[in-house]
């Protein structure tokens, strides 16, 4: 990979990933108008490493407390972050079990599928719309519940379909239950914590077995998104303090509209 092709994968990797606005439909974007080659399995592994880092050290404190949390669960102590590392583990839970039906079918490459990532981006992104004017804002994580992390589980499990968004569609799911827009934010973030992990693992293996090894590049490509990532979580953490998802909307709008005019022309 050239320096100008590691720069950009790693810089729309890190902020697509966390900003709602679909990560596959720019990964699918760029290289069709740069005209550049694959990058390859294990820069993506590579590039979600960095952003799980990313979500690590932002939301350290809050990591930290569901670490405690899971550790008095082994001593018989059911506290508050205990529940919620409980919630979490159990919401992740939908989209490991999707993740082996994708790929015990053979349906592992719907990312290049251009009219699925353009139908998507359009349709959840009015999905994210409606949600963002019906839901309440009145509830946040200390009101999490078991069911309503499974809904908004369920809801991160339709985003291994390509143009979903997985940040987009959990914070949607949020919001028609009611949480307000920087605590579905949060705990989207911290959904995507196993979720990412769970991604590194399932496929880092096919990676080497494809003969791919870690390289320079890849690493740099790596550092890049961590970095990316870290900016976009800020950004949009103090966004959504004080607007609504309306710029995300239109922004996935726009792309989903220009990927089916680059697909049918």
């Amino acid at each position: 990979m050239t320096i100008e092709q590691i720069v950009v994968l790693a810089v729309v990797q890190g902020i697509t990933e966390f900003l709602p606005i679909s990560s596959s439909g720019h990964l699918i974007l760029i290289p069709q108008i740069m005209h550049w080659p694959d990058q390859g399995l294990l820069v993506d592994v590579m590039t979600h490493f960095g952003t799980l880092l990313a979500i690590l050290i932002y939301f350290w404190r809050d990591v930290w407390r569901l670490i405690q949390g899971g550790l008095a669960l082994f001593k018989g102590k059911l506290t508050d972050d205990g529940k919620l590392a409980i919630y979490i583990v159990l919401a992740t839970i939908p989209a490991v079990a999707f993740g082996f039906f994708l790929k015990k079918f053979g349906y592992t490459d719907l990312e290049r599928n251009v009219a699925i990532v353009a139908w998507n981006t359009i349709l959840y992104g009015i999905l994210m719309m409606v949600a963002d004017m019906v839901g309440a804002q009145e509830r946040t994580i200390a009101n999490m519940t078991l069911s309503s992390a499974l809904v908004i589980g369920v809801a991160q499990a339709l985003a291994l379909i390509p143009g979903t968004s997985r940040s987009g569609v959990t914070m949607t799911a949020a919001r028609f239950l009611g949480f307000t827009r920087p605590d579905s934010a949060r705990f989207s973030f911290l959904l995507g914590i196993p979720a990412t992990a769970g991604a590194i693992v399932f496929t880092v293996g096919d990676a080497f077995a494809s003969g791919e090894k870690i390289t320079s590049d890849i690493l740099l490509c790596a550092a890049l998104t961590f970095v990316a990532g870290i900016l976009a979580i800020a950004f949009l953490m103090q966004l959504l303090r004080r607007i609504s998802f309306l710029p995300f909307v239109l922004y996935r709008m726009v792309l989903g509209g220009f990927l089916l005019v680059m697909l049918y022309s």
